[in-house]
């Protein structure tokens, strides 16, 4: 990249909790967060950010009726954009994705529109994609540009690609970029479970992400939410730096698959390292998100990219599953405390050397139809 963006501000609503002592701690702990609804693995947040919610939805009116993906979104971006300093009144740039929107809103109206033969009022205006960043602006008053996408699991970082463009571009001087997801719902825990890559629990970690040996497929879905705040160049106040960003997508063998070496993550990386030499990458966030042809795919893509020197490799998805478009952002935040406290976070049941000092982190991301996005960042 020619100029880098800083990282102002990261927030974020998750299994982890929603304040960025006890998210450290939680890291640290090396414990998992996952309970069962229905008996099926989930991760949920945990009682106080979900009274943080409750709170959040009685606050408004309008609120009531909006899907806990819309309300997640707004309760990380408030706290972002108050960690940044940001006013209304600079009139920031939005990107808040979703891979499924609002899921729990949507299977709501469905059950009544079979019940009655006739939807709900609201049943379309609530339920649209666009719907998390609309009533994000709404929220925070800006009066920027306001984007809603949804590219699967990759879309938190195509939302951060997204906002490194128009600042790069001009167009405006500070963006909201990120990922909100609310999947914890009969119809999309069955959804997983139909394409058999669900995870049965049984292991001490039930999502056995990054074991290259296990068995079985592990996901677990996950609800969360998470926000970074980009300025252009380097502030005085910033958590990160984005130093390379790349993408890639290729050709669909089928309908949920990455070719065996992933060859849109060769790409996203070979573009997100430029002209960095391989070696100064000293972790590597991987998207992997426990299922065995998924992570194998990636490991297989990273190394080709990084021959015979592989940086560490860790992911938060062990502790808290697959947030689907909301995770990527997720990773962002668990990479900027990993370069802040200057600690690795590893995985309890792998064996690897942890790196002595960490100063480039590689973030990957992917979802269905081969999108990825690979993020750099150094401190």
């Amino acid at each position: 990249m020619n100029q880098p963006i800083s990282i102002t501000a990261i927030s974020s609503i998750s299994p982890l909790g929603f304040q960025s002592e006890s998210i450290w701690s939680n890291y640290q702990s090396k414990n998992h967060f996952f309970s069962k609804i229905n008996n099926d693995l989930v991760a949920q947040l945990p009682v106080e950010a979900k009274q943080e919610i409750l709170k959040l939805r009685d606050s408004n009116s309008k609120y009531k009726q909006l899907d806990d993906a819309v309300l997640f979104g707004i309760f990380a971006a408030r706290n972002a954009v108050k960690q940044a300093r940001w006013k209304a009144s600079d009139n920031f740039g939005i990107n808040i994705g979703s891979s499924r929107g609002a899921t729990g809103l949507f299977e709501k109206y469905f059950e009544s529109f079979l019940d009655k033969n006739k939807a709900e009022t609201l049943s379309s205006p609530t339920t649209t994609l666009g719907n998390i960043s609309s009533w994000i602006a709404h929220d925070l008053q800006t009066k920027g540009p306001e984007i809603s996408h949804s590219i699967t699991c990759s879309t938190a970082l195509h939302a951060m690609l997204n906002g490194v463009a128009w600042l790069h571009s001009g167009m405006c001087d500070k963006f909201l970029v990120g990922g909100s997801e609310a999947p914890l719902t009969p119809f999309t825990i069955a959804q997983m479970k139909a394409l058999k890559i669900y995870s049965r629990g049984n292991n001490e970690f039930p999502c056995q992400a990054l074991d290259f040996n296990k068995i079985e497929n592990t996901m677990i879905l996950s609800e969360a939410a998470a926000v970074a705040c980009l300025e252009k160049g380097k502030v005085e106040n910033a958590i990160a730096y984005i130093e390379g960003i790349g993408y890639g997508t290729e050709l669909l063998e089928h309908n949920a698959s990455l070719s065996t070496n992933a060859d849109c993550f060769q790409r996203s990386m070979a573009i997100a390292l430029g002209d960095l030499n391989p070696d100064e990458i000293d972790v590597i966030v991987t998207h992997t998100p426990g299922t065995i042809k998924g992570d194998l795919a990636e490991y297989n893509a990273i190394q080709k990219i990084f021959c015979n020197k592989i940086p560490a490799l860790t992911t938060n998805k062990a502790q808290v599953g697959h947030s689907l478009g909301a995770s990527g952002m997720l990773s962002i935040e668990m990479a900027t405390l990993m370069l802040n406290h200057q600690t690795f976070i590893d995985i309890p049941y792998l064996e690897q050397s942890r790196p002595k000092e960490i100063s480039k982190i590689m973030i990957n991301a992917v979802g269905f139809g081969g999108n990825a996005v690979s993020v750099i960042l150094s401190k």
